[in-house]
């Protein structure tokens, strides 16, 4: 069956003023406007409402729930979350947001932030505390949210790989070039550039990278990126899963954060003068790498927050399981990838590898600086690169590096997080404490489950 698109050359304009978001829908006969949030457990959530109505939802913005805020991934409510069926929050429309869907007829989306009743930004809004926390520093970062995904069918034994191509392989490619395609035009028609696409390393696997953004557009990006591939399989029939371990014998998927911090033209990661211009990385960049490496038990908490995260950080999986960096090193947490001839500042940058589709990615830029910036401040020092797989060292020589294995289960990570100062300034008493409690309930009702009901309940969420 070959997918709808409901796309023209047209379909993304940026235009920040409601009034043009207005006369938007009037112009392209848009009936349907999505107003969509990522709260803690990272699960995309909102309300479609009549495009005829979007002025007043910029005005008023639509109520929620705060116990939404205490919603796990699971769909259940936390039940020592700090919110529960008490109080409301207003869900604001951001205009620069704006998208026409090309995958849904007559629609378009908008991301929301939460306020309070008296128009304050909600404490414990993860979109609004990252945009805070960008508007209170010099640097701008830009990011690109670097996704695996897999295709599957639902047969009569469950979730099946959608094609059992092999990775990077031209058969696999030729396969799914009317998805790609149909990927590429949605994409691009909501302002996203393509950059690769490729089979990757499991049966049915694939990842499509879109290039990079500035500041809050990267995150924003994701939450619609994911949002696209899923309404493409689905109308051509199949599924598109995000879990990063949709079936036990092959390959997890990861999102993989790329990250470098720009001061206006100048990348402050690029060093022009350094001996190895294949990874010409600053002082600066160093020390930001020292913080990620010294917060990155605690941020796995926040990168790979739900329970199948810790089946793919595992040793000889290139996912990472260790708190090292290094130059092209994929079992490292930090790769610096090489950058090439042809724009070296440009491509100076570090690629954060334990993470998955299942963060929030407002929480995992918001951490990921957070970390980074401490680093920088503290003048911290990452060591040298490292050569060899770090599983390939002794407990010694790991132990004379300071290279530590990564948290196992979410249990652990969140102990970490729960002592990490840095990360819980960064997001503030509300914000940290219910992540906290959304996720510990998450652990709770897991511990003593079966591998079978937690595949099935987060490949239904994600």
């Amino acid at each position: 069956m070959g997918v709808k698109l409901f796309v023209t050359p047209s379909n993304y304009v940026c235009m920040p003023p409601k009034e043009d978001v207005i006369e938007r829908c009037l112009a392209d006969d848009i009936e349907l406007v999505w107003l969509v949030y990522v709260g803690n457990d990272g699960v995309p959530r909102g309300y479609v409402v009549d495009a005829d109505s979007i002025e007043s939802k910029f005005e008023n913005g639509m109520n929620l729930t705060k116990g939404m805020q205490s919603f796990n991934a699971l769909d259940h409510l936390s039940p020592t979350g700090p919110f529960g069926p008490v109080g409301s929050v207003r869900l604001i429309p951001d205009p620069t947001t704006f998208r026409v869907l090309p995958y849904a007829e007559q629609s378009a989306i908008l991301l929301c932030d939460m306020e309070t009743t008296d128009g304050e930004s909600w404490t414990a809004d993860p979109r609004s505390t990252l945009l805070e926390f960008l508007e209170e520093t010099t640097l701008e970062p830009r990011a690109a949210f670097e996704s695996e995904f897999y295709l599957i069918e639902e047969t009569e034994d469950g979730f099946e790989p959608l094609e059992d191509s092999v990775c990077f392989s031209p058969d696999g490619i030729h396969q799914m070039t009317d998805f790609v395609l149909d990927l590429k035009r949605a994409l691009e028609g909501q302002g996203m550039e393509f950059v690769t696409y490729y089979p990757e390393y499991g049966p049915g696997q694939h990842e499509f990278v879109v290039k990079h953004a500035e500041g809050i557009r990267a995150a924003d990006n994701h939450v619609l990126f994911k949002q696209t591939v899923k309404g493409v399989a689905g109308n051509r029939d199949y599924r598109a899963t995000f879990v990063p371990k949709p079936f036990e014998d092959a390959a997890g998927s990861g999102c993989h954060i790329h990250l470098s911090l720009w001061d206006g033209e100048e990348n402050v990661f690029y060093d022009a003068e350094a001996d190895d211009q294949a990874y010409p990385l600053s002082e600066t960049a160093r020390h930001f790498i020292g913080g990620v490496l010294e917060h990155a038990p605690a941020l796995t908490a926040v990168t790979a927050p739900t329970t199948l995260s810790y089946k793919r950080l595992r040793p000889h999986m290139w996912a990472s399981a260790y708190t090292c960096w290094g130059e092209d090193n994929r079992e490292a947490i930090v790769r610096v990838p090489f950058t090439g001839v042809d724009d070296p500042e440009g491509a100076t940058r570090f690629e954060f590898k334990p993470a998955d589709n299942t963060a929030n990615p407002y929480l995992a830029l918001l951490g990921l600086l957070a970390a980074g910036y401490d680093g920088i401040d503290r003048q911290l020092d990452p060591g040298s690169p490292l050569e060899t797989d770090p599983e390939a060292l002794s407990e010694t020589e790991r132990l004379e590096r300071g290279i530590e294995r990564l948290p196992e289960t979410l249990g652990e990570a969140l102990d970490a997080l729960a002592d990490d100062e840095v990360l819980a300034d960064a997001f503030g008493a509300p914000l940290f404490e219910s992540y906290l409690d959304v996720k510990r309930s998450e652990w709770d009702e897991y511990t003593g489950k079966a591998t079978e009901w937690e595949l099935e309940a987060l490949t239904r969420t994600f």
